[in-house]
């Protein structure tokens, strides 16, 4: 028995299959535009493009392998996270998607209660709320779209939207409700009427969706979604959870000891555990795939996906030439990589390039510039920059969980890079572990699938028979000690140096 992995994220969809090992059997991969910007800030897709990539990943997994028609046993979804999809009571789409990359506000926050309002000024948490208010996908809807708005019967999340299209229900994970949304992250379920996030998210009970806890049965295939999936009438689909809590179980992460780092399109450092804390104070957890676990997560706002603006804007050389030798640009741009000494020659890059909720004034910024200095060196300083970010972050969780970390895992794009993970040991001065397989959001999601089939009798079981731990890099004393002068001496300086500054910009 296998389960197939759906697992759509920011620039493709891929179709896995896995068995009870976490041997991968099989893979589709359908690759789309990241989004389309019609004004400058907005970031939005058509939803039927993730469907259809669905489709066609699927088809062409059993078409290349029709033993899988029989052999599947259940389709688990995790997809990126904080998306906005308005659907009629037929689940068509009545808007694009508009997606978490998306930086629009509206100008005025929703107005909240007295008491909470006076609770949050008394805390200084006041801004922090607003933002999270003008930045809701639903209010911008709400204000510029009222007749979409009007016309919605639910508001879902990108799993919620694919779940739908595969059984025709409205259920979705409790462990995908990550976004702008009225969520109880310390209670697993929707906030109540006249609670806080109601008063911060003002979204309609009636819009939201049904959850269910992973490894759950959302529904069974219906005979429609056969016919367009090229999959068996009738399969189970189990719940699963967001593609970070999926990188996160994927990587064997269940403690406070070990650490997640995703080097994906938003970079992320994530733990799991069984006690409530917030790593950023007043930023709750999030909800693990696990039930009743959390994950404190600190976030990297466009992260990894400074690598595909670098390309863009400054690799035209090493994505012709790779094109030319059949290779990726990155296997080039890798060996350019570790020509560059560590520190970058003293370039600096703090990697806000997307300011965060709690530093919403940050941009990003390069400091240390001299005529040594070529565009490979940028290149390099990018990959230092998400990595000390990531450790400040590491530092939170540590200081709010008084757990020592011992060991790192980490997944996303980034990870297949030898030089990266090296890197990242070195900057962390821990030892950083590589599974089995790259693909560890669908791993997550196919671990979720085997418990909720009762291959295993629970998460624990099922990590130990399905997660093992492939290349180890351990920290380089020498750059240990360089990048530990760098941190401490400049990195950690730097946004409150340069935060005034970062303000005047808005004020333009």
């Amino acid at each position: 028995m296998y389960v197939l992995a759906i697992d759509c994220g920011t620039q493709s969809l891929k179709a896995v299959v896995f068995d009870k090992t976490g041997k991968t059997i099989a893979v589709q991969r359908v690759g789309f535009e990241p989004y389309y910007a019609n004004m400058p800030g907005y970031a939005e897709q058509d939803p039927k493009i993730y469907y259809k990539s669905l489709c066609k990943a699927t088809r062409n997994l059993i078409e290349a392998h029709p033993i899988l028609f029989d052999a599947i046993g259940a389709v688990t979804v995790t997809t990126q996270r904080d998306m906005a999809i308005c659907v009629d009571k037929q689940g068509v789409a009545l808007r694009s998607a508009i997606i978490w990359a998306d930086q629009r506000m509206i100008k005025v926050p929703r107005k909240m209660a007295l008491h909470h309002r006076l609770a949050f000024s008394v805390i200084g948490m006041k801004p922090t709320t607003e933002i999270l208010s003008r930045s809701c996908k639903a209010h911008w809807i709400q204000d510029h779209e009222p007749k979409i708005w009007e016309k919605t019967y639910k508001y879902l999340q990108l799993s919620g939207y694919l779940n739908h299209k595969l059984t025709g229900l409205f259920l979705d994970s409790v462990a995908s409700q990550i976004g702008h949304i009225p969520f109880s992250y310390k209670h697993f379920r929707w906030e109540k009427k006249k609670s806080l996030k109601h008063d911060i998210f003002h979204i309609e009970d009636d819009k939201l969706c049904t959850l269910v806890q992973s490894s759950e049965t959302i529904g069974r295939l219906t005979d429609k979604a056969a016919e367009e999936t090229g999959l068996r009438p009738n399969l189970i689909v189990i719940a699963a959870g967001s593609d970070k809590g999926c990188e996160t179980l994927g990587v064997g992460c269940m403690d406070n000891e070990s650490i997640s780092i995703s080097l994906g399109s938003q970079a992320s450092v994530q733990t799991t555990t069984s006690k409530y804390y917030e790593a950023l104070t007043f930023i709750p957890p999030f909800q693990a795939v696990i039930p009743g676990y959390y994950n404190p997560e600190v976030q990297i706002y466009r992260g990894y996906w400074m690598i595909s603006w670098f390309k863009k804007e400054f690799a035209a050389k090493e994505v012709k030439l790779a094109e030319k030798l059949g290779i990726s640009p990155e296997a080039l741009l890798e060996k350019a990589l570790v020509k560059i000494p560590p520190g970058s020659d003293g370039l600096i890059l703090q990697p806000y390039w997307g300011a965060g909720v709690k530093m919403h004034d940050a941009k990003g910024a390069i400091l240390g510039f001299s005529d040594d200095h070529t565009r490979l060196h940028i290149y390099r300083a990018i990959i230092e920059g998400i990595g000390f970010a990531l450790f400040e972050g590491m530092q939170r969780i540590e200081k709010k969980s008084r757990i020592k970390v011992r060991k790192i895992m980490v997944s996303g794009g980034g990870s297949q890079s030898d030089a990266i993970c090296q890197i990242t040991a070195n900057i962390f001065n821990l030892p950083v572990n590589r599974v089995q397989t790259y693909e560890t959001s669908a791993l997550g999601a196919a671990i979720a699938g085997f418990v909720g089939l009762k291959v295993y009798a629970d998460y624990e079981e099922a990590i130990l028979h399905m997660v093992h731990n492939q290349d180890a890099f351990l920290p380089q004393k020498d750059q240990v000690d360089l990048y530990e002068r760098i941190y401490h001496r400049i990195y950690k300086k730097i946004y409150k140096r340069v935060k005034p500054i970062y303000k005047s910009f808005d004020q333009l």
